[in-house]
């Protein structure tokens, strides 16, 4: 190729041929990638639901969030690094698969859905789920938003795996 993208340069860099040549990088990469995700997208619905009240009435919202706060954070780390090493194998081709950039919209969202949530909506969340004192209707809109984009997220990685070669020759 006279001229490759920058893709295309990730992708055939030492690092993506190691992870796309191997038998076992791949395949592992993509396993721990997928525990990550699958303990990330738990953890968050948890949360969400307690925002919900649907679930975990029996603990305020702060104490959940202090339980669940490492663990989503801790997970999502793993699965951002593991996801970045999938997409160095094949750079080009997720790249050029609609279903990954609505996959990497979805999660910007996400993050702009926790941010309003963590600087706007959480004001007195000390007092949420107490007696007498309800958690706020943005809360709960914002803990729907974050179940749906968190549901879709997966959905996305799902349907990137089954069209790897249909979007990129």
């Amino acid at each position: 190729m006279a001229n490759p993208t920058i893709w295309e340069n990730v992708q055939n860099s030492s690092l993506g041929l190691g992870i796309a040549e191997s038998e076992w990088w791949f395949p592992t990469i993509e396993t721990v990638h997928v525990i990550a995700l699958v303990t990330v997208v738990g953890v968050i619905a948890a949360m969400d639901l307690r925002l919900l009240g649907l679930t975990s009435r029996g603990k305020s919202v702060v104490a959940m969030e202090r339980d669940t706060v490492p663990l989503v954070w801790g997970a999502f780390v793993l699965a951002l690094v593991t996801g970045t090493l999938l997409f160095v194998s094949k750079a080009a081709t997720y790249m050029a698969n609609p279903f990954f950039l609505w996959k990497m919209g979805l999660m910007a969202l996400a993050g702009v859905n926790m941010a309003i949530f963590h600087r706007v909506l959480s004001q007195g969340v000390d007092e949420w789920g107490q007696p007498g004192h309800a958690i706020p209707m943005a809360a709960k809109v914002s803990g729907v938003v974050s179940l749906v984009l968190w549901m879709l997220i997966p959905l996305c990685g799902r349907i990137v795996g089954f069209t790897l070669g249909v979007y990129y020759s």
